[in-house]
Order: C-alpha cells, then sequence, then structure tokens
C-alpha cells in the first residue's frame, strides 16, 4: 500500500519562527485568504528551478509584509508601493538574482501605480506577482482601485460608483500595452483547474526572469472573506460571478519566446567600488582630534531657515563630522513643498552611544538663520541648551534666560568678508565649533568637506566661512 507524505516546499521555513504568537506552524492569514495559495506556487517554483539560494523577496506594506516569516529567502520590505523601485536597485546591483515583487491591489494600483508603471515601462527584468482582491485588505477594508462599481467598503459606504470615484483599474489591461514587457497573465486562485493554470503562469514568469527574458507581471484573483464579509466557502464564487466578469482570466501578452535572452554579468560591489562611483576620496585623512571634556554631551542639533540657505546641508556636514570624530551620528531633513525659498530644517543627533531614532524633538543646541525658526523652535530647547542665531536677518532677541543665546552676523561675514552669501552656512559651523566647547574641531570639519561639497572650487571659500565663524563665536564668547 502506497504512502503519500505531502511536505511544504523547501523554501518555506519548517518553522515559522519569525512570527510573533504561540502557534509557529501556521501563517498569520485570515481563513479562506488567496495569499497562502500563491505562496505554495511561488515556492514551489523556487525549489524547482533551485532558486531559493538566489530569490530576493520585496515586500511592501500589504498583508503580506510578513512574507519574511514564511520564505527561506533574501528579503526586503519596501515602503507603500514602492516595491517596484526597490527591487530594481536589487536586480541592476545583483543581475543574477531572481527578484520578486509581491504586492496587493491597494499597494501596487494605488499608491505604488506610478512605480508600477515606470518598471514595467523600463521593461526590468523583476517578476512581479499582484494580488487582487478589490479591497484594502490589511488596513480595514477600503476602497481600493480595483473595487468593483457598487461595491461597499469602508470609505465606500454607499457603493463605488463611476461617477465618483471612477472604475475599476485594470493593470493587466494598462501594463500589457507597454512594448517592454515580456509577460503579462492574469489568474484566479479559485478551483483546482484554475489554481493549476496559476502555477504555470508563475513558473513561466520565473522562467522568463532567469533566461533574462525581460519584466514579467502575473495578476491573480484571489479571496478576501473577511474583507468582503462573505463566507468562506461562498467567496471563491464571489470570484467567479463578480470579479471575473470585471477582470476576466486571459494570457495578455506573451513575447517571451521572440525574445533574446540577454546574458547577465556576475557583478560584485566593494567599498573601493562605491568610493569610485561617489567620487570621494580615496585616502582617510589624519585626524588628530581629542575629545574635549567641556565639549556638549551627545549633542541633540535643529537647523533651520528658507531653503536656499544651506540649511540641509550643514545639518550633513554636522553629522559627516560627527562620524568622522568618532561618534554615532544621524541626519534627517525636514522641509516644505518646495525646498528652495520655502522652510527647511533638519535633525542631527552627534553621540558616544548608538542612536535609537534620529528624530530630535526638544533640542540641545538651534541654529537658525531666520525669524520664524526661531519664532518655532527656540521654545523646544533643552534649559541650559545652546541657540546660534543669524543677527544678520533676524532683528530679535531671544525670551528666554534659562538658554545660552548668541546672535552672531553669519550672512553679513560671508557676504561682506569672503564675498559669498551662500558661505553663510559654514560660518555657523565656525561658530558651533567653539560654542559647543570642542565636539569636534576645525580640522575634522575641513577633512569633511570634500565629502558634503560638491563643487571642488567652493572648499577653499568654506574652510575660510569655518575659519571666520570661529572668531567671531570667540569674540562674542568673550564678550
Amino acid at each position: 500500500m502506497a504512502e503519500t507524505i505531502f511536505r511544504k516546499a523547501k523554501s518555506f521555513y519548517d518553522i515559522y519562527e519569525r512570527k510573533g504568537g504561540a502557534n509557529k506552524e501556521v501563517t498569520h492569514y485570515c481563513p479562506g485568504c488567496g495569499h497562502g495559495i500563491l505562496h505554495k506556487l511561488i515556492a514551489e517554483a523556487m525549489d524547482d528551478f533551485g532558486l531559493k539560494e538566489h530569490t530576493v523577496f520585496i515586500s511592501p506594506v500589504g498583508c503580506s509584509v510578513f512574507a519574511y516569516y514564511y520564505f527561506d529567502c533574501g528579503n526586503i520590505q519596501a515602503p507603500h508601493g514602492r516595491a517596484p523601485a526597490v527591487a530594481t536597485g536589487m536586480k541592476r546591483a545583483n543581475p543574477k538574482s531572481v527578484v520578486i515583487s509581491y504586492q496587493g491591489d491597494g499597494d501596487l494600483a494605488g499608491i505604488g501605480g506610478n512605480e508600477i508603471l515606470q518598471a514595467a515601462n523600463r521593461g526590468e527584468r523583476i517578476s512581479v506577482f499582484f494580488v487582487n482582491n478589490a479591497i484594502y485588505g490589511m488596513t480595514g477594508g477600503q476602497m481600493a482601485p480595483t473595487t468593483l462599481l457598487g461595491m461597499r467598503t469602508t470609505t465606500s459606504p454607499h457603493g463605488r460608483k463611476a461617477g465618483n470615484e471612477g472604475y475599476p483599474l485594470g493593470m493587466c489591461e494598462l501594463l500589457s500595452t507597454l512594448k517592454a514587457p515580456a509577460y503579462v497573465e492574469r489568474v484566479a486562485l479559485t478551483d483546482a483547474k484554475h489554481i493549476m493554470q496559476a502555477r504555470k503562469a508563475v513558473r513561466k514568469a520565473l522562467k522568463a526572469q532567469v533566461d533574462g527574458k525581460g519584466f514579467t507581471f502575473v495578476e491573480a484573483l484571489a479571496a478576501c472573506p473577511t474583507n468582503w464579509k462573505v463566507p468562506t466557502r461562498e467567496a471563491n464564487r464571489w470570484i467567479v460571478e463578480m470579479l471575473e466578469p470585471v477582470f476576466p482570466v486571459k494570457l495578455f501578452k506573451d513575447e517571451i519566446e521572440s525574445r533574446e535572452s540577454e546574458a547577465l554579468e556576475d557583478r560584485t560591489y566593494g567599498p573601493a567600488d562605491v568610493v569610485a562611483a561617489l567620487d570621494l576620496p580615496t585616502e582617510e585623512p589624519d585626524i588628530a582630534f581629542v575629545r574635549s571634556p567641556q565639549a556638549i554631551k551627545d549633542p541633540q542639533i535643529k537647523v533651520a531657515g528658507f531653503g536656499g540657505q544651506g540649511v540641509l546641508l550643514l545639518g550633513l556636514a554636522l553629522a559627516q563630522a560627527g562620524m568622522r570624530a568618532g561618534y554615532h551620528a544621524t541626519w534627517l531633513p525636514s522641509y516644505g513643498p518646495e525646498m528652495r525659498g520655502g522652510t527647511a530644517n533638519c535633525h542631527v543627533r552627534i553621540s558616544e552611544h548608538r542612536i535609537g531614532t534620529p528624530l530630535v524633538h526638544d533640542s540641545d543646541v538651534l541654529i537658525a538663520f531666520n525669524g520664524p525658526s526661531i519664532d518655532k523652535f527656540a521654545p523646544m530647547v533643552k534649559p541650559g541648551g545652546l541657540i546660534l542665531y543669524d543677527s544678520s536677518l533676524v532683528d530679535r532677541t531671544i525670551e528666554r534666560s534659562d538658554v545660552k543665546a548668541y546672535g552672531l552676523p553669519f550672512t553679513e561675514v560671508a557676504d561682506k568678508e569672503l564675498g559669498n552669501g551662500k558661505a553663510s552656512n559654514f560660518v555657523a559651523m565656525g561658530a558651533f565649533i567653539v560654542a559647543s566647547r570642542g565636539v569636534f574641531d576645525e580640522g575634522v570639519v575641513k577633512s569633511i568637506l570634500p565629502l558634503v561639497i560638491k563643487r571642488k572650487n567652493m572648499i577653499e571659500l568654506n574652510e575660510r566661512a569655518v575659519a571666520a565663524g570661529m572668531r567671531i563665536a570667540r569674540d562674542a564668547l568673550a564678550s
């Protein structure tokens, strides 16, 4: 008597140790969900083609964001809708890898609509598996770009109307009109016959990528009984009766056989390649820097002003100098809809210890280049903190007695002494060196200027700006 033992594909973990909760042997998906079926088809194809060690699975925001619980392969989590962009970078950097972008309808057709359109139009050599259940699944059942006309969701409680929300978006129909994609097909995860067709499509898409044939796209109509609010046993019938008339299951484009296979080079990158690509200095300068015991301890810095004043560049330079001086450092920019002329600020943290978050709320140091920045951020400086502001542009005093505040003419010095007002940010850098009592020194700053100043002829100007800033700060602190 023969006995058949069914096992999970080797491309799945035996036990889902990464998954939260006590039960490590079942997935987090709801009963009747189509993701598990498609996962199984992909994992089996990876096994049969020997792809496990070469595959990178890109999982963005959505029900499948936890795919790394289950697939025993490389995994990168991407921001909402950005999986095709991340997949593009991975494939171009590692051409012989097999890159899978696995996305839902809200993710791919909604916020990621332009990402998938451009990746397909470029013919990126990736395989995209698109789960279409006509609704946002993970975030509570909102209307998706694929939601059917008349279908009620949490954000279309009266049913989707063409005149208000537009028509359901057909991604296969859209992408198959482009010249670059090699293969576009829509399948359904319903009965055994359709699942076998889906199996063939998954394998065909992956094999085409391995063979260097170009961009492949498989859309899978899948059940979401929880958000559809239908019994699990009726979900597949709902796909057949409701989804398929709008999203017909068929082959939209197949040019795999007519495409020439592209030879994919196996590339490796090392530190020297990165330095060459970024045009960075090839040698580390010899920095003899000793931390001053009087320096501000682990400063959290906010730099703020108008766009175009070099606010973000100064923040980046502060972080680079911190790293060069042996600290941990982070830099996080924040700016309005228009950088130049609009408000801009950045968060900089420099610490002797590992940094948990790059955000700066209550700062130790504020460097401000305009009045609005003083109004907004001066109240948020910690008692005992330091405020450096551009007295050339701010005609007020700081109404706080519990901080050290110095108004210094950054812009005036840069304009009149250096002949270039744009150097005011590095005048402020020099002032910070002195006023911070030596978090790092002038030599450290000079060493990082080639990293942050792209125009080589501007490096010497900014070195003089730093020296000028140190001079005016010493005069101010001595008075």
